[in-house]
């Protein structure tokens, strides 16, 4: 009898588990549907901030920050002829982490015909190349995707020897398994305190909002992120402005086969 009763308690508890489980699912899949509805009604009549129009092809990056977003409503705006032509998506960081949105951002951009590109987050104090295979792990690119793009913006501390050392592992792995070279994500004081002359043979992507024509900086870049206030129809909060340096042809030129 004290057996069966055991049993019974078992079940139970089984059953409540598997219903708070459910009621969990529900809950998430309910919360992340509200937020896509409220993204995808959100509207601005501009983008909020002052846009280089001498530059033709015009893109944003993010990541969990940015919430749910409506990407159907970021393709569809434009203003003055400017539209939102690639997104950069925070894919990993460090060893082991994903950003949270980035499979749902990874996907939701490609049905949009978006142009995309996936960065990983840079720790300096972990390994390159255990950081590499966590990007590789993440991140599966196909032909009209943008290079993958490797984000160093600090130190944490570790000498310039040997963060050069872990930058340099990362982007040869990186190589290695996609066959494209990689992007370079950084702000100018850094590449100028940390990186130059070892990487100037990759593109950059540099951030510099100082500046209204284009990025200070010696060398040549393909992309400048001039802005991290701006606003887009289908993300709740701000978001970072890009631009690509070069026409439509170029930047195609530039895509993985």
């Amino acid at each position: 009898m004290a057996s069966r009763k055991k049993t019974d308690r078992l079940w139970k508890l089984l059953l409540a588990c598997i219903v708070a489980s459910i009621a969990v699912m529900l809950f998430l899949w309910g919360y992340e549907w509200w937020l896509a509805s409220k993204a995808r009604y959100t509207r601005y009549d501009e983008f909020g901030i002052d846009i280089p129009t001498s530059y033709s092809v015009h893109g944003i990056d993010v990541s969990k920050y940015q919430n749910v977003i409506d990407w159907s409503s970021v393709k569809a705006m434009e203003v003055d002829d400017v539209r939102i032509s690639f997104a950069f998506i925070k894919a990993t960081e460090g060893n082991v982490n994903e950003d949270k949105y980035f499979k749902r951002n990874w996907t939701k951009a490609r049905s949009a015909k978006l142009t995309r590109g996936a960065y990983h987050f840079f720790i300096a104090t972990k390994s390159g190349k255990t950081q590499a295979e966590n990007f590789i792990s993440s991140v599966d690119l196909e032909p009209g995707d943008l290079p993958p793009v490797l984000d160093i913006e600090q130190t944490y501390g570790v000498s310039g020897t040997r963060l050069k050392q872990r930058v340099k592992e990362w982007l040869v792995t990186v190589e290695e398994y996609y066959g494209v070279k990689p992007i370079i994500y950084t702000n100018v004081d850094f590449y100028r305190q940390h990186l130059e002359n070892d990487f100037d043979n990759y593109p950059l992507w540099v951030a510099h909002y100082i500046n209204k024509g284009k990025p200070r900086i010696y060398r040549d870049w393909h992309f400048w992120q001039y802005s991290e206030t701006g606003r887009v129809n289908g993300i709740l909060s701000k978001v970072d402005f890009n631009v690509f340096n070069g026409d439509s042809a170029e930047f195609r030129r530039l895509l993985v086969n």
